[in-house]
């Protein structure tokens, strides 16, 4: 007897999501414990470059300003190259149809695969937190601020990795956008200092990169200062999140470099 579908193919959904999970958590030394250890040495570079002097910024001391961008920074990294990976291996394996094919709408199977990297992205920012709360004092006074950056940001390169991904007909074309877009934007994001200190043009430069707003939210989670406003922060992500979604479905429907 034929599987009836409703509205939302549920089963094909969470099949999806799962085999997305299940993906990076059977190489968890890479995917989760690597980033873990690559921010960590950040850290490290960074706490022997003070060489023992205590600096500031404003009132916060330096490291534990540092902290909420590293995490972040891994966050946003491993979200976008959990989607990315997935659709350019299966698109040069050439077992992306085994995708397609099923009956799931192309909104299901962009969530699906966002789904994946916002888990994963969320999984490398727990585990660096914590790690890196073994050598500086984290505390978090809002909360909702940390929660909600932590999530758009992870889903922001979750869609930005499934759109590059779907735009890619190679690995050297997801490098390029991993080396021109993703990883431009988070150093000049304010991750490593604060975007006060920049000249003027430099500091409207900044406030145009998304990726300010991601950090600059999830780090007043953590220490109560932020260098933007807030409530444009929030706005701000909520819009691109929403146009990436819509460009990732637009092109999921129309199966752009998908479909022969």
């Amino acid at each position: 007897m034929p599987r009836t579908v409703g509205a939302v193919n549920w089963v094909g959904l969470w099949t999806l999501y799962a085999r997305e999970v299940r993906r990076f958590l059977k190489v968890h030394q890479q995917t989760v414990w690597a980033p873990v250890v690559t921010t960590l040495l950040f850290y490290a570079v960074f706490a022997l470059a003070l060489g023992g002097a205590v600096r500031t910024v404003g009132p916060v001391p330096y490291l534990e300003f540092l902290a909420p961008g590293l995490i972040m920074m891994a966050m946003a990294q491993n979200a976008f190259a959990n989607t990315s990976s997935s659709v350019v291996i299966a698109k040069v394996q050439g077992n992306i149809v085994d995708i397609l094919m099923p009956p799931m709408a192309p909104l299901e199977l962009a969530f699906g695969f966002v789904m994946g990297g916002v888990t994963r992205g969320l999984c490398v920012g727990l585990v660096t937190g914590l790690a890196i709360w073994c050598f500086v004092p984290v505390h978090m006074p809002h909360p909702f601020f940390v929660v909600f950056h932590a999530v758009m940001a992870s889903m922001l390169l979750s869609l930005l990795g499934l759109v590059g991904g779907i735009w890619s007909e190679k690995f050297d074309h997801i490098a390029a956008v991993t080396n021109f877009v993703v990883t431009p934007l988070s150093f000049l994001s304010g991750t490593f200092y604060s975007v006060e200190n920049l000249p003027p043009t430099f500091w409207w430069i900044a406030h145009f990169d998304p990726f300010f707003y991601m950090i600059d939210g999830f780090r007043y989670g953590f220490i109560g200062r932020s260098d933007g406003t807030l409530g444009v922060g929030i706005l701000v992500m909520l819009a691109i999140n929403g146009a990436l979604w819509w460009l990732a479905w637009r092109m999921l429907k129309t199966g752009y470099k998908l479909k022969a």
